[in-house]
Formats: C-alpha cells, sequence, structure tokens
C-alpha cells in the first residue's frame, strides 16, 4: 500500500476517533475491533450526513473500514460493507460535466501564460511568476500525475535530465501502483522548461541553488505545498478559461481526451493515470460518452509541437 493511501486511512480512522471522543464514546484501552461497531458507526454516518456531502460520507465509511481491517485483521467488517452500499444507493455526487475540460483546452491556457508572462512582465519576478504558472497548468495537463506527486517534483530527483530531455520519474513507493512511474516530457516544452529552471526558478529561489523543488512559491521561495498547489492551479484555470479545474479534474481530462483519441489504444487512459488494471479507468474517468471521435492523445503533442511552436 502507498505511504498516501495509509496516510488517508489513519486521517479518517482519526476523525472517527475524534467522534468518538467528543460524544463519550471512547472507552479506555478498546480497540478497533470493539470500537468499530454498528451502534457507533451509526452516529458517525448521521453526524457526516449533516455536514458533508453524500459522497464525502461514503469515502469517509470505507475508509474507516479500510483502516479497522488493518489494524484488526481478524475482525468481521462485513456489516460495514453493508452499510457502504447503502449510502452509495443514495449517493449524488457532483456532476463534472459542466467543469470537463480536454487536455488540448488546458496544454494552450498554460502556453499562453507563458507566453503573456514573458512578453507583459514588467519584472523579473512577474515573469518568473507567470512562467512557473504557465507551465504546472500545461505540464499537469500533458503528464497528469497524482497532485502529491507533482508537488513533490525535485530537481535531479523525481525531475531529471537525460540527454536533453527532461524526465518525470517517481518511485515505487510513492505510486499506487507499486512500480516506477517514468514519463518523457514532450520535446516542445522543453525550452521553456530549461528557462524556467535556469533562469526563472533561480528568481523564485533567491538564488538558493540547494533547494531542488521544481514548484517554488513566489512568497517564501520554498517549495510548493500540495495544498497550495491545488488551491492555484484551481484559481489559475478558472482564471485562464473561465473553468476551475482542480488537479484530480486534470486527470479526468487526460483520460477523457485519450477515451476519446485514443480508440485503438484501449488501455492508454489506464497508462496515462498510472493504474495498474483498466477497469478502474473505465468505472470513475468514463467522461466521453456523447463526444466526437478525435486523435489519439499522443497527438496533442504533435499538434503544440508543429503548430503552436512556429506562431
Amino acid at each position: 500500500m502507498a505511504p498516501v493511501s495509509k496516510a488517508d486511512f489513519a486521517n479518517r480512522y482519526g476523525l472517527y476517533l475524534d467522534f468518538l471522543q467528543r460524544n463519550a464514546r471512547l472507552g479506555p484501552g478498546e480497540c478497533a475491533a470493539t470500537l468499530v461497531t454498528p451502534d457507533r458507526v451509526s452516529g458517525f454516518v448521521t453526524e457526516l450526513q449533516a455536514r458533508v456531502r453524500s459522497v464525502t460520507v461514503w469515502n469517509s465509511v470505507y475508509k474507516l473500514r479500510r483502516a479497522a481491517q488493518l489494524l484488526a485483521p481478524d475482525a468481521d467488517f462485513a456489516w460495514l460493507i453493508d452499510i457502504e452500499r447503502d449510502i452509495a444507493l443514495v449517493m449524488e455526487p457532483r456532476s463534472k460535466t459542466d467543469r470537463l475540460v480536454l487536455t488540448e483546452r488546458l496544454v494552450e491556457a498554460g502556453l499562453t501564460l507563458i507566453q503573456e508572462a514573458e512578453m507583459f512582465g514588467r519584472t523579473a519576478h512577474a515573469r518568473a511568476l507567470g512562467v512557473r504558472n504557465g507551465l504546472l497548468i500545461a505540464l499537469l495537463a500533458l503528464h497528469p500525475v497524482r497532485i502529491k506527486n507533482f508537488a513533490a517534483l525535485a530537481i535531479k530527483g523525481t525531475f531529471i535530465n537525460v540527454e536533453g530531455r527532461w524526465w518525470l520519474r517517481i518511485p515505487t513507493d510513492d505510486t499506487k501502483s507499486h512500480r516506477v512511474d517514468e514519463r518523457q516530457v514532450p520535446q516542445f516544452i522543453t525550452d521553456v522548461l530549461d528557462k524556467y529552471i535556469n533562469r526563472y526558478r533561480s528568481t523564485l529561489t533567491r538564488g538558493n541553488e540547494e533547494r531542488r523543488g521544481l514548484w517554488i512559491s513566489s512568497t517564501t521561495g520554498r517549495r510548493m505545498t500540495t495544498k497550495n498547489l491545488g488551491t492555484l492551479i484551481s484559481k489559475l484555470t478558472l482564471k485562464a478559461i473561465g473553468v476551475d479545474v482542480s488537479p484530480h479534474l486534470f486527470r479526468t481530462a487526460g483520460a477523457s481526451t485519450a477515451a476519446i483519441g485514443g480508440g485503438a489504444h484501449p488501455h492508454l487512459a489506464s497508462g496515462l493515470l498510472g493504474h495498474r488494471d483498466p477497469r478502474v479507468t473505465e468505472e470513475h474517468y468514463n467522461r466521453s460518452i456523447g463526444l466526437s471521435a478525435g486523435q489519439e492523445y499522443a497527438a496533442i503533442t504533435r499538434l503544440y509541437r508543429d503548430g503552436k511552436s512556429k506562431k
């Protein structure tokens, strides 16, 4: 299990313990097998339903069960699966349809931000900030890895240059598939990356070359946190294209683009998202129904290499 999943399960279990403590239902010395009971979970669910959306309620119960199973592997939590299924029947996820943006549009938005920063930025800091923001959008659109991995990219670590080409290399401990995730950045964006890393990024770090994070805060000069990076990406897309596209929706965009344009390659979306089983992609990212067929996902890079670079 990836560390990020373990941390998520631990966090949800902690929220459950907090509920029990606030309601004087946390007995001293109790373990998961005795703490996670139908009566207590029912109260937990009731409180959640009054505060959060149904999808969050389901996620919380599911992750509570997974945490309980890890802590008490011999206990029987089949009854908790039944509760999950009951919640799923009435679950009303927030529609992504109105926020669905395909990869091509996101890449174009990022490249436009870069061009505007270099043309109209009045100071070195303003140009560095604008180029960084544009690269955030373009690179995440082209390589929609999980935001935690994207935020943690580090030069000479998980973001490396091999014979003049940039690569993302996410180690096994940081991927859900437990496999190294290696991705070569398209050639058409190499020049911009070179300028950002060799010039603009140094402006943001105040010349501190010991800081290896790829995404540097313009206020602290340090690596941006996962939370701040996600918030910034949503703000940038809302301003650039009028749609708030969260980091997770970049993954939806990538899967949808692959599904629309990669009909001859049915598992393209799975590879793009780093899923081991293509059924996971089909279940969670099937947003292409009703849209016309297009080019394969890889053709997006050719479009901007052959088209945008000539402008």
